[in-house]
């Protein structure tokens, strides 16, 4: 690839040609994803890792990184070639003079003081190498790579991140709907019950309260399911911006069968937050080795072409220059030694950052493992509290048909029916949403096959 500079001063025109080579792995921006019919949350993960913002902020930065990568190596290996192009009349006596000298129009005629308005086009080719700098070009390159490692490693903290507030923010979509449904069985209920107590208010055989109790609980309900409807509708918009959706139609597979169970072995080793900032040490680690060579002495070898030429002298000619340059550093007042004091400290500080997130990683799988163990047993009991549940409110209104007990015992019993599916709604998302937590904090993607179905979609 050729990366072409113009520059144009006066008469001058300067034209700087800089080679390198550059390789990217991603070619520009994926098409956006069409929305499925409806969505399990596995597949919401996969569309998310695709569509969602933050994936794409995050192979923007490895393309940015392999594309240091392609810089840093191009120093390091490749020449530099310069090309130029001039063109200029003067009437001062000592550029006129070296017009003529180097156009090869000298003749005994000219008068040293005042050799008259000359006119130059010069031609230049100039390349230069860099032998040896004190291994600065060598740390550049191993600081890119060590960042080009490090981007990778902050894609799949996006991916694992993203992936989990995936399944979270759907799992909250499978509540929300649960709830909805035990408060419209709810409501329902009562409603059938209500007419039973009209029927026997009508036949003489219950109170004017009883009525009026069914219809309180009635309104009651309802306005419980208008708040149950707004919390699924809220679930639904933060699950769609999730996906980087503004917009559209959310339709939810809930069966368990989606999700995976939590791995067996525990290791912070796979966190690729770990694997970030080690990157980022080794980048670090090569900076202080740049930093270092500042020290040392650069050696450079260079060569250079010209070709001149005059219309007003009619002359022309060429000439060539080749060497090496040896340039050393004696002193700058301690600057480049301040350079090396501050590198150190950036590098002993992710050490201790490192550190530091090795202890906060080892604390968060140990939260999410408790937190999955409570979610289970909260899970189960719950169950078993629904069992309960129903059958007594099965009985409460069987008796109250019969007119063995008064209105306020079917209503708790309504009550208490609906309290515990919305118990148990809430401990089935929490159990799913530990499940994925577990896995987020043992550092696995929430479904194994992830990467793997994305670049078959590429």
């Amino acid at each position: 690839m050729y990366l072409k500079s113009y520059a144009i001063n006066g008469l001058g025109l300067t034209l700087s040609v800089l080679i390198f080579s550059c390789a990217t792995a991603f070619g520009g921006q994926a098409e956006r994803l069409r929305q499925p019919a409806f969505w399990t949350s596995r597949e919401a993960v996969i569309f998310g890792l695709q569509n969602s913002p933050d994936s794409r902020i995050a192979l923007q930065r490895i393309a940015s990184a392999q594309a240091a990568q392609a810089e840093a190596d191009a120093l390091l290996r490749h020449p530099r070639l310069d090309l130029s192009a001039f063109y200029g009349q003067t009437n001062n006596p000592l550029l006129s003079f070296g017009n003529i000298l180097n156009q090869g129009a000298f003749s005994n005629d000219i008068d040293f003081n005042s050799p008259g308005q000359t006119d130059n086009l010069n031609l230049k080719a100039e390349l230069t190498y860099r032998f040896y700098n004190g291994g600065r070009d060598q740390a550049l390159v191993d600081s890119a790579e060590s960042g080009y490692l490090a981007s990778q490693a902050g894609l799949k903290e996006v991916e694992h991140q993203l992936g989990y507030e995936i399944v979270k923010a759907f799992q909250y979509i499978v509540q929300a709907q649960d709830q909805l449904e035990a408060r419209q069985a709810e409501l329902e209920a009562i409603d059938s019950s209500l007419q039973v107590a009209k029927a026997r208010f009508e036949a003489g055989d219950l109170l004017k309260t009883e009525v009026l109790n069914f219809e309180v609980q009635k309104a009651r309900t309802s306005e419980n399911l208008i708040v149950a409807e707004h919390q699924k509708a809220l679930a639904e918009k933060g699950f769609l911006n999730l996906l980087g959706l503004q917009s559209g139609s959310v339709v939810i597979d809930a069966e368990e069968k989606h999700l995976l169970a939590p791995p067996a072995a525990q290791s912070i080793l796979e966190r690729p937050e770990l694997t970030k900032l080690s990157a980022a040490m080794q980048a670090a680690e090569a900076e202080l080795r740049r930093a270092e060579g500042l020290n040392l002495p650069t050696f450079d070898g260079f060569a250079s072409y010209q070709y001149d030429y005059g219309w007003i002298n009619d002359g022309s000619g060429d000439s060539w220059v080749a060497g090496v340059k040896v340039n050393y550093n004696l002193w700058d007042g301690r600057r480049d030694d301040a350079e090396i004091l501050r590198k150190r400290a950036e590098y002993e500080t992710l050490a201790e950052q490192l550190e530091k997130l090795t202890l906060a990683i080892g604390l968060d799988i140990d939260k999410a493992e408790l937190n999955y163990q409570q979610a289970l047993k909260r899970r189960s009991v719950t169950d078993k509290m629904v069992e309960v549940a129903q059958e007594s409110a099965q009985l409460s209104r069987e008796r109250f048909k019969e007119g063995v007990i008064l209105s306020s015992d079917v209503l708790d019993a309504e009550v208490r029916l609906t309290d515990t599916l919305v118990r148990q709604s809430a401990a089935r998302a929490n159990h799913r949403i530990a499940t994925a937590n577990l896995r987020r904090a043992m550092g696995y993607q929430q479904y194994t096959t992830t990467t793997e179905e994305l670049l078959e979609r590429q």
